[in-house]
């Protein structure tokens, strides 16, 4: 029997909706929200997304579950004040220098002031002024532009299970800080940046690197030379107003040489080479079973959690560098003679998915003799802004070849940058090494999916393999317990820190449809 109820006096079929609030959309209305994540706990806090129910008044569709029969209206006179006061509560406690916010075309607030049609803001400012936290390698935060909606402290706890963000204070004096007020940098932060991927307004972004950027290609002593990540590929259109998914490396090229770097690489020409050198520890440690489960070390949020948390773990990961920075040291290592140039004059700039990457490059490991493997990272958004504040038209761009030699790729080091991506690489290395057979396809369907953990058993040979691919640091913690207690036996552990794995990093462009990853 269908489930059948009324909105706007239209009559809507539901099923497993969690929520009215789905249902809602699914029938092709947009009801506002700000605190609503489908990866997150529905919180209701915003209060933006009531709706009318005939017998039972106002209530937040976010929270309340469709039953057969209900008449709901989404937009009556007073559903539609109360959104639009609730706005300009917002903006009247919210520092409005929106031309000058880096979130500023893609500000939830902004979008929702000008779709309720929010004209004016009747409300006095409080007049509070914070200083910026901008402490973080990876994030900057400004308390200025927070709205208290908790998605940040939602997304830390519940994606990530860290908490290095949360409430303070009470009443009017309530804020959401790291605790006692201190830096990012001070806390337990990892620099995923996950909280600046649900964060609606400018409050939390990715830390911006633009302007060291242009200061070294504008140097005509330096040779300024790119990697790009494959992820950036895919979701760079999304900033130029394309549909997700298609991919743009050679229109990124072209747009990188005509900003003025001199030589343009791709990342998973590294990524093959990890896999090479993580394949091949792997089958060492599984042949004399020592240091298992083997878990890659590829995510540097990840590595930084296995470091607080885990340290008693830190032998089983990977000996590997991640590709970014194996990337950085061969560069370093190999153009000065190749290009004639001093190494110190030589810079490696990062283009990537990732905020945490930031944070990498800067690590004491990474740097010899004064000289970063990595002298920076841009994110998918600040490439974008770079290519918008020098006028070129990404649009009508004709593709070009990324440089040889370093230009050269397999699948195997494209299949990165989504969760399970490593293992599958993993897996048609040691597949052929150990049955000495080379097959005309390698695909392994079975480490492919969206689930948070998934669990495969597996022959190659004589060996049987049981790995675990894990999205999100909260089933990563989880995991890892399950492994400390003897309650799961695995050879391999694949971690990413951000939903989907890197094609969710918090440098990726902002978005709001869930479906997108």
């Amino acid at each position: 029997m269908e489930n059948k109820l009324i909105i706007n006096g239209r009559e809507v079929t539901f099923s497993d909706e969690k929520n009215l609030l789905e249902v809602i959309r699914k029938s092709n209305i947009n009801i506002p929200t700000f605190c609503y994540h489908s990866e997150l706990s529905v919180y209701g806090a915003c209060r933006l997304c009531i709706v009318d129910i005939d017998g039972k008044g106002i209530v937040t569709s976010c929270s309340e579950k469709p039953k057969p029969g209900m008449v709901i209206k989404t937009h009556t006179k007073e559903v539609r004040n109360i959104r639009k006061i609730a706005i300009e509560l917002l903006l009247a406690n919210h520092e409005q220098k929106c031309t000058t916010c880096s979130k500023s075309s893609n500000c939830k607030l902004q979008e929702l002031a000008s779709d309720l049609g929010v004209e004016e803001v009747r409300f006095a400012a409080t007049g509070k002024k914070f200083e910026l936290d901008c402490s973080s390698e990876s994030l900057t935060r400004d308390p200025n532009k927070c709205i208290l909606c908790g998605d940040c402290v939602r997304a830390c706890y519940e994606i990530q299970d860290i908490g290095a963000i949360d409430f303070a204070y009470r009443g009017s004096d309530v804020a959401v800080t790291p605790a006692f007020n201190k830096g990012l940098a001070d806390v337990e932060c990892v620099n995923c940046g996950q909280c600046a991927r649900v964060c609606p307004t400018g409050s939390i972004t990715p830390k911006n690197d633009i302007d060291k950027v242009w200061s070294d290609i504008d140097n005509p002593q330096k040779t300024v030379v790119a990697q790009i990540a494959p992820a950036v590929r895919i979701a760079i259109g999304e900033m130029f107003g394309f549909e997700p998914g298609k991919s743009f490396t050679g229109q990124m090229v072209s747009a990188l040489k005509m900003l003025g770097f001199d030589k343009v690489y791709d990342t998973s020409y590294a990524a093959d080479l990890t896999i090479i050198e993580e394949s091949n520890e792997f089958l060492k440690r599984k042949a004399k079973d020592e240091h298992l489960p083997i878990i890659t070390s590829c995510c540097p949020a990840w590595v930084k959690f296995c470091e607080q948390y885990y340290p008693e773990y830190l032998d089983n990961l990977s000996t590997c560098k991640s590709p970014q920075q194996m990337f950085g040291s061969l560069l370093k290592d190999q153009l000065p003679a190749n290009l004639d140039k001093d190494k110190n004059d030589i810079v490696v700039v990062s283009i990537m998915p990732c905020t945490a990457k930031k944070f990498e490059a800067n690590r004491d490991e990474f740097v010899h003799d004064g000289i970063k493997e990595i002298d920076h990272v841009l994110t998918t958004q600040e490439l974008a802004q770079m290519i918008k504040r020098a006028g070129i038209q990404f649009n009508k761009l004709t593709p070009e070849s990324l440089d040889l030699p370093f230009g050269f790729k397999t699948g195997a080091g494209l299949l990165f940058g989504n969760s399970g991506g490593v293992t599958e690489a993993m897996l048609r290395y040691a597949t052929e090494k150990i049955t000495g057979k080379r097959e005309a396809n390698y695909v392994y369907n079975e480490v492919r999916g969206n689930e948070g953990l998934r669990e495969i058993k597996m022959n190659i040979g004589e060996n049987e393999l049981n790995i675990a691919i894990v999205q999100g640091l909260k089933n990563a913690r989880d995991i890892i317990e399950k492994v400390e207690k003897g309650d799961v036996n695995y050879d391999f552990i694949e971690v990413m820190s951000c939903p989907g794995g890197c094609v969710g990093g918090a440098g990726q462009p902002v978005y709001y449809d869930e479906d997108i990853i």
